[in-house]
């Protein structure tokens, strides 16, 4: 009996928890966007509530449009009139007192993670931490920068040590590349296997040079 109640629970927990997270996530956009539609009653006409009410009775109506938006923002931000409509407003938000502290910080992170042409996330690593002996893996995050650059004397990397079950809180380490084991698995499975706790092992991967001094078999 308590064979088959394990063997239920592991093929029922993680449908499930997935469907339990797509509904929060659809909820919350839902209601992001039901308030838009509410607060538009004040400046629409009185001829629109009968079309905003029945937007509101459209499941996952927040989730089409969050994904539109984000389409028409970016077919408008690669291009030249987008682009220089876009540096006037971050010139104008980095002007705003509080805000541009905010706005500057959110987009210089954003830019780093985000870009096609950076490396942040990119590999990930094995470290020592918190001590030595002791392995975990972390995400090249770029190279130490600024004044602490200044005061690491040798080839440094950042890396990001996030913490299990949630990886989105973790650690920020400045380390000696000669200190660091880059790892074969992708970014992808390097989370898996954090998030897992260990449980959720990644393939293994054979590098190219290990395939050369493989002796053929006949």
């Amino acid at each position: 009996m308590k064979k088959y109640l394990i063997a239920g629970l592991l093929v029922w927990l993680p449908l499930a928890v997935t469907i339990w997270v797509l509904q929060a996530a659809l909820g919350l956009l839902d209601g992001v966007f039901g308030w838009f539609l509410n607060a538009g009653r004040a400046v629409l006409p009185s001829g629109a509530a009968p079309l905003i009410d029945l937007l509101l009775q459209i499941p996952g109506l927040g989730v089409i449009v969050v994904v539109l938006m984000l389409l028409l923002t970016g077919a408008f931000a690669t291009n030249i009139i987008g682009q220089w409509w876009l540096r006037q407003g971050s010139r104008v938000l980095s002007q705003i007192p509080i805000v541009k502290s905010i706005y500057n910080s959110v987009k210089q992170v954003s830019d780093t993670l985000f870009s096609s042409s950076g490396n942040a996330f990119r590999e990930a690593v094995l470290v020592q931490y918190p001590r030595a002996g002791s392995w975990t893996i972390a995400f090249v995050t770029g190279k130490p920068g600024g004044e602490a650059a200044l005061h690491l004397h040798g080839d440094y990397l950042s890396v990001y040590v996030p913490t299990t079950p949630n990886p989105t809180s973790g650690f920020f380490l400045m380390v000696p590349r000669a200190d660091v084991i880059v790892l074969q698995m992708s970014v992808d499975e390097a989370l898996k296997y954090v998030i897992s706790m260990g449980v959720v092992a990644p393939p293994m991967h054979v590098a190219a040079s290990d395939v050369d001094a493989t002796p053929a078999r006949n």
